[in-house]
């Protein structure tokens, strides 16, 4: 089998050889290169280097996988020096995997470019082929948004000539769709993602919001929220490594300037990545992810070799601490129990606070030529270091205790196709069963008054638990939540937590009865219903007593009595997916 690889290899060579002799390039300078780092390659640029590239190196793999709303397939790069493509087998050799997303906004392609040179300068020998890690990319997630090209959308940024724009072929904004997974895209990454099985994400961006004097900033998930050694490890060991790795190679980082329209000075808190984020979705899987975000008024050519150096850097990092990765993400399998108290949100913990040694510009609030009112000015011929507040610890605000398994009527497919899709173990019912199980009545939500994302968001929503016996039949499936799809699982079958399907609107037609009243006849029999109530009749007239606007509005009296009646629909407002606290 070497032997084959040395002749292939010698071919592949003398192939190039001979195309250079004909004029034709064999170094694979990417479209950025060419421009002097002024322009982004193109869609079909950039998916036929890979292809060629793929095609001079047997170190790298091109495949398709899936869908996207564009009607393109998402196209999936392996390098891997060991020339194994199938990530089973990738498993089996005790490699790391690094997974690297680009173009998810395409108006902020330094990642695409970036990542195209790095996989170039690998098959090269330019850097030192990774020996025990295993790099895959995404080379442009947001088709459609790549297809899409303009020069003028991107308002804030510096470069590059024309790029691809923020929404997909449907206008999604992908990066808040991972948990929802409204589009093919979100679809298919998450088969992707599956697959590949990735022990490091890395998501590259632009940010936006401030002025300062960074290149590169790193928003890591929230190492809170990762939780237990694997989060230790993200804030006390990789960010360390990889902000002293760049200042060696003269790259000052520091950590996403969370703010909008304000002074960085101020300070700021670390942003928290709810699950409808990419690095959000990914630590549900006990994956180390990141996102470059780079700064938008700095030259694109100077965004695009930062991001490399920065990929370049983490990936040195895996393969340093890939046996201590593994073992922590491992590990991490078993931190939760039955039982166990679970957090689904948090909120800063303003007890404890870190310091950055922060390079900003001075800026000051001037009146506007525009508005007449106060508008931000940044004095960039003015650079300063200052020490600034970083809030960057979070304690948990909700918890929720873990029960032993979910139970969901079989009708409620596209949450079970979703369930599915993020690899989540189900048992369907054998036969028509009576289960005990802890039962939730919404008591209270609260509805974004704006569409986001195609949805208008719950939030704020609360519940009322309590155990009953219930019918389940034949083929709804239970979920036993001792399986690596756990922290999912919770996260999206919990009402409360902020990114679950319920406050993604999938659950929204319980909050609407179905079976009303008319009041001509309804008055008759809820007057019989006061008369043999005594108890009931005590609360209506207290409630009268106490709510001038109940007393005052008949129809909301009816209503009220109405639920307190047998006639009232036990569907409305009962959350269909039960708890099963016991085996």
């Amino acid at each position: 089998m070497n032997h084959y690889r040395y002749l292939l290899k010698t071919f592949l060579i003398l192939t190039i050889s001979f195309n250079v002799l004909n004029g034709q390039p064999d170094n694979f300078e990417t479209h950025f290169e060419k421009s002097k780092g002024l322009e982004t390659a193109t869609y079909n640029q950039t998916i036929q280097f890979y292809k060629d590239l793929a095609n001079a190196y047997t170190e790298i793999s091109i495949d398709s996988i899936g869908e996207t709303d564009s009607g393109k397939p998402l196209h999936v790069v392996t390098l891997n020096a060991d020339e194994v493509f199938n990530f089973s087998e990738v498993h089996k050799n005790n490699k790391r995997i690094v997974l690297i997303n680009n173009g998810i906004h395409p108006g902020e392609p330094d990642g695409i470019d970036a990542t195209m040179m790095l996989f170039r300068d690998f098959v090269h020998g330019n850097i030192a082929m990774p020996k025990n890690t295993v790099i895959v990319t995404i080379p442009i997630y947001n088709v459609g948004g790549s297809l899409n090209r303009n020069t003028t959308s991107r308002t804030n940024q510096d470069g590059p000539k024309s790029y691809g724009f923020r929404g997909n072929a449907r206008n999604y904004d992908l990066n808040r769709d991972f948990i929802k997974c409204d589009t093919k895209n979100a679809q298919t990454f998450a088969k992707i993602f599956h697959l590949a099985h990735p022990d490091v994400f890395i998501d590259n961006h632009v940010s936006n919001g401030a002025d300062y004097q960074y290149t590169l900033t790193h928003l890591f998930t929230q190492y809170n929220k990762l939780g237990g050694a694997l989060g230790h490890y993200i804030h006390t060991e990789m960010r360390p490594k990889l902000e002293k790795k760049l200042a060696n190679k003269h790259w000052d980082i520091t950590p996403y300037v969370n703010i909008f329209n304000e002074v960085p000075e101020k300070g700021f808190s670390q942003f928290l990545d709810y699950p409808r984020y990419s690095t959000g979705y990914t630590t549900l899987f006990n994956t180390l992810g990141m996102m470059v975000e780079t700064h938008m008024l700095k030259p694109y050519k100077q965004r695009v070799t930062g991001t490399y150096e920065l990929m370049k850097s983490l990936i040195e990092i895996t393969e340093e601490d890939g046996d201590k990765i593994s073992e922590l993400r491992k590990n991490a399998l078993s931190k939760f129990s039955v039982g166990d108290n679970y957090p689904l949100d948090w909120r800063i913990d303003t007890s404890k606070t870190n310091t950055l040694n922060f390079k900003g510009y001075e800026a000051e609030k001037i009146k506007s030529e525009v508005t007449n009112q106060q508008r931000l000015k940044y004095h960039r011929e003015r650079p300063f270091t200052k020490a600034i507040k970083y809030q960057n610890y979070f304690k948990s605000k909700i918890e929720v205790s873990i029960p032993s398994a979910y139970i969901i009527p079989q009708g409620w497919h596209t949450i079970i196709e979703r369930l599915k899709l993020n690899n989540v173990d189900m048992i369907p019912l054998p036969k028509d069963s009576i289960i005990k199980v802890e039962s939730y009545k919404i008591l209270g939500f609260e509805t974004g008054e704006a569409p986001f994302e195609g949805h208008y968001l719950h939030y704020n929503t609360s519940v009322k638990a309590t155990l009953t016996d219930k019918n389940f039949r034949a083929g709804d499936f239970i979920i036993p939540t001792t399986q690596p799809a756990l922290r999912y699982i919770i996260e999206t079958l919990e009402p409360m937590a902020p990114d679950s399907f319920f406050n993604w609107n999938f659950f929204d037609t319980i909050l609407q009865q179905k079976e009303h009243f008319s009041p001509y006849v309804w008055e008759d029999k809820a007057l019989e219903l006061l008369n043999n109530n005594e108890k009931l009749k005590h609360e209506f007239e207290t409630k009268k007593a106490k709510d001038k606007a109940f007393s005052e509005n008949w129809y909301a009296q009816l209503d009220w009595l109405h639920k307190q009646s047998e006639h009232y629909e036990n569907a409305h407002l009962q959350y269909p997916v039960y708890r099963i606290l016991n085996h």
